[in-house]
């Protein structure tokens, strides 16, 4: 069933700030490298000021958190996160808050309603009437920064892997223009941080997986745990799950209720790279990870984001883990 977070009349927003112009049904963009979904407009604290910027400086905020801030911290208070220049689709608006959802993150298989928060109006614009036309790329550096010229001043930082940008034009000595949400100038970003984008195809697109999950995931290795995170500055248990395959073209689900429904159980005998395996960690009774290989131990090595180590980590389950499984499933078709 589809739910979604509603505001607690209870709590107040800033007074006297101006309302922002959304309306309820329509489209607005993510105008930030990395926007964080709240469950309120006040469930921010006075230290999650540095990720309600425009820009937002997330590398800084998490940075500046203590592991106990970064997990049960935020848990009640952020949901998720959103990509720079992402379409979502406006809910609601209270003083300078907008209350959004973003299809690109489906609750469940079933539920293709995207994953709802509310984030600060300032990281949002809304669209051109005329839609930029080019091909679209992925960021696939660890991440970049958007520039005002070839080497010139940082408009937007912090822009992450899993980021799709649209090209503006012709390369020029290795940066690429791309367009910005809104009504702003293209800025420019090295080429080198950039890849096709796969061809995506609904509801689940035929991407690699397998290996090509475990390359991504690797690049991922040691970002710090954050709950609610989806970005290279950090990353929760599904998160990791989520921005892996969106970086492959997949749409899965973002919440590890929902990857437990998503594709196809499996045998854990039959596991491969890429696959989801669910077992026992910590407080979680389904912590969701990534197979990183299957050797002739019979005890598989695993990809996750861990609340336990406080990021993400490469290891072999043991046998007490071994124990726990709860579930073994292949997201997508795999080649």
């Amino acid at each position: 069933m589809c739910t979604r977070t509603s505001l607690d009349p209870d709590h107040a927003t800033s007074p006297g700030e101006p309302t922002l112009s959304f309306a309820s049904g329509q489209t607005a963009l993510v105008a930030v490298s990395v926007a964080t979904l709240w469950t309120r407009p006040d469930a921010p604290h006075d230290h999650d000021r540095l990720a309600l910027g425009t820009p937002a400086a997330v590398r800084d905020w998490v940075s500046g958190l203590t592991l106990s801030k970064r997990t049960d911290g935020l848990n009640h208070r952020a949901i998720t996160q959103t990509w720079l220049g992402n379409e979502v689709t406006v809910l609601d608006t209270e003083d300078t808050w907008v209350h959004i959802a973003d299809p690109s993150q489906p609750r469940s298989p079933d539920c293709k309603e995207g994953i709802s928060g509310w984030v600060p109006g300032t990281q949002l614009v809304s669209p051109l009437r005329e839609e930029p036309v080019g091909p679209i790329h992925l960021v696939n550096s660890t991440a970049t920064a958007v520039r005002d010229e070839p080497g010139g001043d940082v408009k937007i930082p912090g822009v992450t892997l899993g980021t799709r940008l649209r090209i503006a034009g012709g390369d020029y000595r290795g940066w690429a223009p791309v367009f910005l949400p809104g009504p702003q100038e293209p800025g420019w970003v090295p080429l080198r941080d950039l890849s096709y984008e796969p061809a995506p195809t609904n509801p689940m697109p035929l991407v690699s997986g397998g290996f090509d999950a475990v390359k991504v995931g690797h690049q991922l290795m040691e970002v710090p745990y954050l709950h609610s995170g989806i970005s290279a500055y950090g990353l929760d248990a599904p998160g990791l799950v989520h921005v892996i395959y969106r970086q492959l073209g997949g749409i899965i689900p973002r919440t590890t209720d929902g990857l437990l429904e998503a594709g196809t159980e499996i045998d854990l005998d039959d596991a491969q790279s890429g696959d989801l395996l669910f077992f026992e960690h910590g407080q979680s009774k389904h912590q969701v990870s990534i197979v990183a290989e299957v050797d002739g131990t019979d005890r598989p090595t695993v990809l996750m984001a861990s609340p336990i180590y406080g990021k993400v980590v490469q290891e072999q389950l043991s046998d007490s883990q071994m124990a726990t499984i709860s579930a073994v499933r292949r997201p997508i078709p795999q080649h």
